[in-house]
């Protein structure tokens, strides 16, 4: 495992701490779990671009006329 120094603002750190305790978690627990969830959107946007990259564009232009026609009625 790996220690992490992080230089915050003093009334931010303030505020993490009082979620962290309002979540009934540790400080370090919070950051945890912050990161994890930036790291699944990361992750998701990544791929979400590698998937439209391989895509065809007028097929899923043809999609969204589709859904648009749906959504008129």
């Amino acid at each position: 495992m790996t220690t992490l120094t992080v230089r915050l603002p003093d009334d931010k750190h303030s505020r993490l701490k009082a979620l962290a305790y309002h979540k009934k978690i540790s400080l370090n627990k919070l950051i945890e779990e912050l990161s994890t969830q930036a790291l699944a959107e990361f992750d998701s946007e990544i791929r979400f671009k590698a998937l439209a990259a391989s895509g065809n564009i007028q097929s899923g232009l043809n999609i969204l006329d589709q859904l648009d026609k749906h959504f008129e009625s």
